[in-house]
C-alpha cells in the first residue's frame, strides 16, 4: 500500500476498513502527541493537551485570537501543526471514501464543514429563533447522513470515475444500466480482501 497517497493524497478510493483503520492513526497519532507535549511540560505546570476537530474552525474565530498569550506559545504552535495534519488526513480519507461511494469530494462541505462552522458560532446566534432551531436540526441531520456514509454504507462494486473497486473484485457496469440488477457478478476473492 502506498501510504503517503493512502494518508495525504485526494485521488481514488478508499473502503469502509481503510476509513476506520485511518481514523484510528489519527487517534494514536493525538495521543502520542499530546503525551509528546505534556511529558515536555509545553503545556504548564497543570495544563491538559488535547486535539479537538473545533480546533479548526476556532481558526475563523476573532475572538479566539484575543485569549492568545506568549506562555502558551509552544503548546499553541504544536496543537495548532498537529490540527492541521489531522485535519488534512481527515479530509484526505474522507474524500477517497466519498469517491468509492461515487461521490464528489465537494460533499465534505456539507458533512463537514458546515456542521463545524455552526458548532463554533452557535453562542452567538439569538437562542429563541425557530430559524436558528432549524438550522441546528439541519446540521444536525447532514453530520449523521455524513458520518453514515462515510462510516457504514458500501462502496460501489464497480469501477467509477474515480478509480477502481478498491477491494478489487471486478464487477464491470453495463453500457446504459441504470442498478437493475444486470452487472456481472463474480465470487468473492479472499486474497485481495486480506490486501
Amino acid at each position: 500500500m502506498d501510504w503517503a497517497n493512502y494518508l495525504f493524497g485526494f485521488k481514488g478510493r478508499v473502503n469502509r476498513a481503510k476509513f476506520w483503520l485511518a481514523a484510528l492513526i489519527i487517534v494514536c497519532w493525538m495521543m502520542f502527541l499530546a503525551a509528546l507535549v505534556i511529558l515536555a511540560g509545553l503545556g504548564g505546570k497543570h495544563a491538559s493537551f488535547g486535539f479537538n476537530v473545533d480546533d479548526i474552525f476556532r481558526a475563523f474565530d476573532p475572538d479566539s485570537y484575543r485569549s492568545l498569550t506568549l506562555a502558551g506559545l509552544p503548546a499553541l504552535l504544536v496543537k495548532a501543526s498537529g490540527t492541521a495534519l489531522f485535519v488534512w488526513v481527515y479530509v484526505a480519507v474522507s474524500i477517497k471514501r466519498l469517491h468509492d461511494r461515487d461521490r464528489s469530494g465537494w460533499w465534505m462541505v456539507p458533512f463537514f464543514a458546515i456542521p463545524g462552522l455552526m458548532s463554533q458560532f452557535a453562542d452567538r446566534l439569538p437562542d429563541e429563533s425557530y430559524w436558528v432551531m432549524a438550522a441546528g436540526a439541519i446540521v444536525s441531520v447532514l453530520y449523521i447522513w455524513g458520518f453514515i456514509e462515510l462510516a457504514f454504507l458500501r462502496g460501489t462494486s464497480y469501477p467509477n470515475r474515480y478509480g477502481p473497486n478498491p477491494l478489487g473484485k471486478i464487477h464491470a457496469r453495463q453500457r446504459g444500466d441504470r442498478g437493475n440488477g444486470s452487472r456481472s457478478r463474480q465470487g468473492w476473492d479472499q486474497q485481495s480482501e486480506l490486501e
